[in-house]
């Protein structure tokens, strides 16, 4: 198996170092991830500077862009096409609302959108706790690769994978989930550079709101994987005929 590996947290860090190392006991990977930490770079592309591609050491990699632009660097460095993209493992949660902004899961999206099943793997700490465990995460990896081909419709698979920050065998099992809802972030935060100038910081995320039995939240919170199937396809589908009805009383030409 061919494996096209990245990630948003930087060629350095331990989470896909370690997967690196997990995965190469079985596949043939060739990493290819930001030069440095682009967590929170979703889907974006570098258009108005040339990227350039550092060899670090055989078949590892490192992009001065964004986690999707690694994907695409990454496919070119393929005689022939990969089997799959992965992406991780993140150092830290990419549930519910996270995957609007997480490069992590963009870096396997944009692998499905250029024709590859793409996992997106996650660990995920207990009370903002150090993170401990990236080897169960990588166990979970290698325990889900053999079963990829029979996925029902590989095709379109991108699976978002949250791993909780334990050992292998304190996991309860795997869940399949559905996204659940943080709170609103918190507030920006304002104050000042050591010379008095006046900066600003992004707010943290909100804690989960929507995390009932059957969310990302709830599994991951109970000890087990969450494993959650996820598409590119923003539409909202059940408002497309009250939007129709909307649009009709507007009386806008159509």
């Amino acid at each position: 198996m061919d494996i096209l590996l990245s990630n948003d947290d930087g060629v350095n860090a331990p989470g896909i170092n370690r997967l690196r190392e997990a995965l190469i006991t079985v596949a043939n990977v060739i990493t290819v991830a930001p030069d440095q930490d682009c967590s929170g770079a979703s889907n974006s592309l570098t258009l108005r500077n040339p990227l350039r591609l550092t060899q670090h050491e055989e078949q590892v990699y490192s992009v001065n862009g964004t986690p999707t632009d690694c994907v695409h660097l990454g496919l070119g460095l393929y005689a022939n096409d990969p089997d799959m993209v992965i992406s991780g493992i993140n150092a830290g949660a990419n549930m519910g609302d996270d995957v609007l902004y997480s490069g992590t899961v963009a870096a396997a999206m944009e692998g499905r959108f250029l024709g590859y099943p793409a996992l997106a793997v996650s660990l995920v700490a207990r009370d903002h706790a150090p993170l401990v465990h990236f080897d169960t995460a990588a166990k979970v990896v290698l325990y889900l690769l053999p079963h990829v081909n029979a996925y029902p419709d590989t095709s379109h698979m991108i699976l978002n994978i949250n791993v909780p920050d334990v050992p292998w065998d304190q996991l309860k099992g795997f869940c399949v989930t559905r996204l659940g809802n943080r709170h609103r972030s918190e507030p920006v935060v304002r104050t000042t550079d050591p010379r008095g100038r006046e900066i600003f910081w992004i707010g943290p995320p909100g804690d989960a709101a929507d995390a009932g039995e059957g969310t990302d939240f709830h599994a991951v919170q109970e000890g087990y994987v969450s494993i959650t199937p996820i598409h590119a396809d923003l539409t909202r589908h059940r408002a497309l005929v009250d939007t129709a009805l909307w649009l009709e009383a507007c009386h806008v030409p159509t």
